[in-house]
């Protein structure tokens, strides 16, 4: 599940990034759209003639959602809706292998999701540790002083940090033609790629 307590921190694009790295690898995806803007639907959409493509499953305030999930379904991507807290997302979590949680490489932003965070922790699987929680710090400029306080600030939390993605437009273009940057090999595409791997190393450990 990809989760956040506040809208515009890149959680689509991130949600629709991982279920297309998955089905690029071959497993039958489903991306389960709890967010009422329908961002990730559409995303899906679009992808819906490539050989690549992922299923969108619309589970907005659905309580049985996961009977929704057709069988043969090998990989599940939540997308969640912005401005939920733990509580509202228990019906996710109780299924979830992982939970990550983007977070903007600003003080305001990341005083912001504490909140959120402090919500998840007295979730039953997420206090227990049953339930892995990952920050990923997006749309950073490493190079600024900006994103290495923030990189900082946030290697003092209880939650590990486990990427941090570059700041790009390519993200943005991305998302509205239905494509991920994981269907391009070009020299500055694979820079970019390389920002996932500590994501997708955690997630298949977890």
């Amino acid at each position: 599940m990809v989760a956040g307590s506040k809208g515009g921190v890149g959680k689509t694009t991130i949600a629709t990034h991982l279920a297309a790295h998955s089905a690029l690898a071959g497993h039958a995806t489903v991306i389960a759209d709890a967010d009422p803007q329908g961002s990730s639907s559409r995303w899906a959409e679009r992808r819906a003639m490539l050989d690549s493509a992922v299923l969108p499953v619309d589970v907005h305030r659905k309580k049985n959602w996961e009977k929704l999930i057709p069988d043969g379904t090998e990989q599940v991507i939540i997308d969640a809706p912005a401005g939920a807290y733990g509580e509202d997302l228990e019906r996710f979590t109780d299924i979830a292998d992982a939970v990550v949680v983007p977070v903007l490489p600003s003080a305001l932003d990341i005083e912001a999701i504490v909140g959120f965070l402090n919500s998840l922790s007295k979730l039953k699987r997420v206090h227990s540790r049953a339930l892995p929680v990952g920050l990923v710090l997006n749309r950073t400029k490493p190079w600024t002083q900006t994103s290495q306080q923030a990189r900082q600030m946030l290697g003092q939390w209880p939650y590990e940090v486990v990427a941090q993605l570059r700041d790009s437009q390519s993200y943005v273009v991305m998302v509205g033609l239905g494509r991920s940057l994981f269907d391009y090999h070009s020299a500055q595409v694979r820079e970019h790629q390389q920002d996932w791997e500590p994501l997708l190393k955690w997630l298949n450990k977890v």
